[in-house]
């Protein structure tokens, strides 16, 4: 068995992954980053639409500061960000973002003169200022006062992670692909590094590192329709979790997405919405301003969502033999919008569904698509229970996000948190020392091994891992969707846990040698019904609306009992999750109010117990 040591040890090479670990290279620091794929190919690279800043370039951007898209995030958050985090974030994303470009992204540019761009469907014309030539430009994005989401056509995350990645080369960062993490190594205080499964020939290995940091993404599939790549499954919150010391916060938090493609579910930016793009019903008719006068379709994700989902519940969707759908008109765009700024999404349409965009509408749906928990973090990205044990990105609940993320916050939050906390990651790692445990390291690698042999053998049952998490996702799209209610949550929870028990009798219907995926799946699929279990028990137990959390029988937002945070914990040996609660935010930069969209009653909380804090004051 090999056994690698290095300072830093990065699970998960996407953005966020690979930000934190340029931080502690250029520091000097040594730097190993795990993933499941080539760097890459990590899901970043499939991110579209672009990373908001607030850097007032353009004219539609005029007048735009930190401050207002610090309004717009704890808005967009329904109050459920954590304040100072998010003020930290959008200070520090200017600056991240022309950084990016330093090393190299190939932003769009702001090009002088008049030109046209649409909005509800309508043409309006905008001057650009010629002293702004050259200047990273910015489109629209819901819930957002200002244009200021920058954005390379719609291939961003593809072009920052090319770059980032480059970056990481040139100051040796070590990748090393092909591999997972099946477990993390702790004494119950101290984290020390993880045991890795090598996906090629099913050998383990030993990682050790003085910081190790989880950035494994989101864990999407544990729903069936996802935008999540198969590489979603949650494989960094599982290990966390099952420490039995650090928690997930705010897992009932899932977002869903407007505007997934149908049958496939593949991401559609919300950069056509934000390019002039509209939303059409079985009539043709283009509902969004009957429920939004204001914002249309670029009110904030949670509730386009919900929109177009009451829209199909009266009988106005389109039916087909893969569900009911609305349709997508970014048609009067134009050839040379779609084939430029919009590439991708020209390309998808063409290539998997047979659809001219510029022709004919876009069949779409709303799709999981985001996690707004994870492993929570302090403002630092250091993880809750366990010394030397960070993490950031989508991965994370560092949390800027609160029960609803913007777009193009979440993209943007893997190169600024990664900046941030790959900072404080230095920080810990010049002023820590620690041992390792061959106690500790034996017995985790040992238990693993016993694991893997029990899943080949039959040891523990004969339940196949396919219909385990066939049953986990008939059971969470019914409980935990976009729209919840206290029964189907109450039926979700109590099916979950008996699925979880079937997940603890799985056995193998291959031999498990190799690059064997049906193992893969197995030794992750009670850790993924854990997921479901914490986002639907974390759903049933809050009784209020608030952001994607939207309860049918408990409609309103309640700032009164619930301006908190989830905090699950899984203890060994439990069927359900222990839930605990913080408070949201330290303190109040902007009290709680109303959103501006979305609609909705709010019970108040007591007014003694907002402490307001100026921007800036100590």
């Amino acid at each position: 068995m090999q056994t690698f040591t290095t300072d830093l040890l990065c699970i998960g090479a996407g953005l966020a992954g690979e930000r934190v670990a340029v931080a502690a290279a250029e520091a000097g620091f040594g730097v190993i980053c795990l993933s499941l794929v080539p760097s890459r190919r990590s899901h970043s690279s499939a991110a579209q639409g672009g990373m908001q800043a607030a850097l007032g370039n353009c004219a539609k951007g005029e007048g735009d500061s930190p401050d207002v898209h610090f309004l717009d995030t704890v808005k967009g958050s329904d109050w459920g960000a954590d304040q100072e985090v998010a003020r930290i974030f959008v200070d520090n994303a200017p600056i991240a973002m022309r950084q990016m470009a330093h090393w190299g992204v190939p932003w769009n540019r702001v090009v002088p003169g008049t030109s046209t761009y649409f909005k509800g469907g309508k043409q309006f014309e905008k001057t650009e200022k010629a002293e702004n030539e050259g200047l990273i430009a910015a489109r629209d994005f819901g819930g957002t006062a200002k244009w200021r989401t920058c954005y390379a056509a719609d291939g961003t995350g593809h072009s920052v992670l090319y770059t980032l990645d480059n970056r990481a080369v040139q100051l040796g960062v070590e990748v090393h692909d092909k591999v997972e993490a099946i477990s993390l190594i702790h004494d119950g205080e101290r984290c020390m590094g993880a045991v890795i499964r090598c996906l090629k020939t099913g050998e383990l290995s030993v990682y050790l590192a003085k910081a190790t940091l989880i950035a494994t993404g989101g864990f999407g599939r544990i729903y069936r329709e996802t935008t999540n790549a198969v590489i979603n499954d949650g494989g960094g919150n599982i290990i966390a979790l099952n420490t039995g010391v650090v928690p997930l916060g705010n897992m009932e938090a899932v977002q869903f997405h407007p505007t997934g493609i149908v049958p496939t579910d593949i991401l559609i930016t919300e950069g056509c919405r934000g390019d002039g793009g509209t939303l059409l019903d079985k009539n043709e008719y283009r509902f969004m301003p009957d429920y939004e006068p204001d914002k249309a379709e670029l009110a904030s994700r949670d509730v386009v969502s919900r929109r177009m989902t009451e829209h199909m519940r009266k009988g106005l969707g389109v039916d087909s033999p893969y569900g009911t759908h609305l349709w997508l008109d970014i048609r009067h765009l134009g050839v040379k919008h779609l084939t430029t700024k919009l590439r991708e999404v020209d390309e998808i349409c063409k290539n998997f569904l047979g659809v001219d965009p510029s022709k004919d509408f876009v069949p779409v749906r709303p799709t999981q698509h985001y996690s707004m928990g994870g492993v929570r973090t302090n403002k630092d990205g250091a993880a809750y229970g366990l010394k030397g044990l960070f993490s950031a990105g989508e991965s994370a609940c560092w949390d800027m996000h609160g029960f609803n993320r913007l777009g193009g916050n979440s993209l943007a939050e893997t190169v600024v948190a990664g900046m941030v906390v790959g900072g404080k990651v230095v920080e810990f790692l010049k002023g820590y020392e620690t041992f390792f445990c061959t106690k500790t390291i034996d017995a985790a690698v040992k238990f693993e091994r016993e694991r893997i042999a029990g899943l080949i053998s039959g040891k523990y049952g004969t339940e196949s891992v396919y219909q385990v998490r066939d049953a986990m996702f008939d059971s969470i799209m019914k409980g935990a969707g976009i729209f919840r209610n206290g029964k189907d949550l109450q039926t979700c929870v109590d099916e979950l846990e008996a699925i979880h028990e079937r997940a603890g009798k799985v056995s193998l219907r291959s031999n498990g040698l190799g690059a064997n995926p049906e193992l893969a799946v197995a030794l992750k699929i009670q850790g993924m019904v854990k997921l479901a279990l914490c986002v639907a028990y974390g759903a049933l137990k809050r009784t209020e609306s608030r952001g994607s959390h939207a309860r049918e029988d408990f409609p309103e937002r309640n700032d009164r009992d619930w301006l908190n945070r989830t905090l699950a914990y899984w203890k060994e040996g439990d069927s359900l999750p222990t839930l605990k609660y913080e408070d949201a935010t330290p303190y109040f930069e902007l009290p709680p109010g109303d959103r501006g969209y979305g609609g909705g009653k709010i019970i108040p909380a007591d007014p003694a117990k907002i402490v307001v804090k100026e921007k800036n004051n100590g």
